[in-house]
């Protein structure tokens, strides 16, 4: 009897521990579900005023990334920054680079969103927004599904921080599509 119970607890714990680790796999693996044929098209560093601020990589199916077709971008921050100051500034640049994307009253619908997707940074978080053309985006925090944004006008202006010829940060933005080869 003590022999069949021994059995049993061994097989229920070897059936959790497979569960477990099917569901932490599928977690892990985060935006690249979305993107499973992604490869790293670019990388580089922001700073401001010196300091680093957080180093960004793009990922995309295709060689060429434009708005047609889904991409990730992800960025590891080096510094401590508050959500609100991610919302923010995210909003100062969409607003610099077009200030027509914000007309209309989006500006505090964008922002609730913002603050859904992002949170409170430390050297190391890790945030990456998957861009997913004609739906909007997906935010993941350190590989965790944190937010779906169902915008595609939020989701294009947001990431055309990066990604538009009028970034603030030419050089990060070449560096990331890969002109720098």
């Amino acid at each position: 009897m003590a022999e069949r119970s021994l059995h049993l607890l061994s097989a229920l714990l070897l059936s959790l521990a497979l569960a477990t680790t099917s569901v932490h796999a599928s977690t892990q693996s985060g935006w690249r579900e979305r993107l499973p044929q992604a490869s790293l098209i670019g990388s580089g560093d922001f700073s401001w005023f010196g300091f680093s601020v957080y180093n960004a990589k793009l990922w995309s199916p295709s060689a060429k990334v434009d708005f047609d077709q889904p991409f990730a971008l992800e960025l590891t921050y080096r510094r401590n920054i508050s959500r609100d100051t991610l919302v923010d500034t995210s909003l100062d640049e969409i607003r610099r680079i077009d200030a027509q994307a914000l007309q209309a009253g989006r500006e505090a619908e964008w922002a609730r969103q913002m603050r859904q997707a992002f949170v409170d940074v430390q050297d190391g978080t890790r945030i990456t927004g998957v861009y997913l053309p004609g739906e909007g985006c997906r935010f993941y925090v350190d590989g965790q599904l944190q937010h779906v944004v169902d915008d595609p006008e939020f989701a294009r202006a947001f990431f055309s921080i990066w990604l538009d010829p009028q970034t603030r940060s030419p050089k990060l933005r070449a560096a990331l599509l890969g002109l720098n080869r």
